[in-house]
């Protein structure tokens, strides 16, 4: 199959590994992997700030670029699930317009739930938000991360609660994020995870900044990077 990919703006500036990692993990399973240049932002921010005429824009040029591929794919569930969800309610209706975040590409579209990789470590999941309510992943990031090899899934007490980072949420309502990703890390420690994977580049900046500020030895890692390991 062919299958253009949609980097993010996290994902190229402050997660490009996780974006390689995509690439190789999709490749490994012997598909082509295409990257339109012409990509831009999917307009997430600004349309979560109020800017909807910058977002339409950004929106339309995102069709413009992706919509003579047949499927689209992005390490990210919060901007895809700004494509799927939003996008027919600022630009109309996008036929043909197929995006998937990774693991219900791998897992849903692809019927694969054993990429071959390898991460002997203990790893907790964080479900984020975006892909518990939006992109409805369900457990596709489970049933992979379950086929890794060597990996131990710890569980994480009250998974599905939100990080705190929100986009501009973090830095309007800071004393509230800052508590919200307080529990969430206290969490993560007391889960004895070695590593806490995710799907969105956003969160993981999020809960590895806190871990990091307490000085924590758990590390954040998008899903990408695990199942690119071997």
């Amino acid at each position: 199959m062919r299958i253009a990919l949609f980097a993010t703006c996290v994902g190229d500036t402050l997660f490009p590994e996780a974006v390689q990692a995509t690439v190789r993990v999709l490749e490994q399973l012997g598909h082509e992997v295409v990257f339109p240049l012409e990509q831009t932002c999917c307009g997430q921010m600004h349309l979560n700030s109020g800017y909807r005429d910058e977002a339409a824009k950004l929106a339309r040029r995102f069709v413009d670029v992706f919509r003579e591929h047949d499927v689209v794919v992005s390490p990210s569930s919060s901007c895809v699930g700004t494509v799927r969800e939003l996008y027919p309610g600022l630009i109309g209706d996008t036929p043909g317009l197929r995006v998937y975040e990774l693991s219900e590409l791998l897992v849903q579209r692809l019927g694969v739930e054993d990429v071959g990789a390898s991460f002997p470590h203990r790893v907790a999941y964080h479900p984020t938000c975006h892909s518990l309510r939006v992109t409805h992943v369900g457990d596709a990031p489970l049933r992979l991360l379950n086929n890794v090899r060597g990996l131990e899934l710890v569980e994480l007490e009250r998974s599905d609660e939100c990080c705190g980072f929100g986009g501009t949420f973090s830095i309007k309502n800071a004393e509230t994020s800052s508590a919200m990703l307080a529990d969430k890390c206290a969490a993560i420690v007391a889960s004895g995870a070695e590593f806490c994977t995710a799907l969105d580049g956003s969160c993981l900046l999020q809960i590895g900044g806190g871990l990091s500020r307490t000085r924590s030895s758990v590390r954040a890692l998008h899903l990408a990077e695990i199942l690119a390991s071997t």
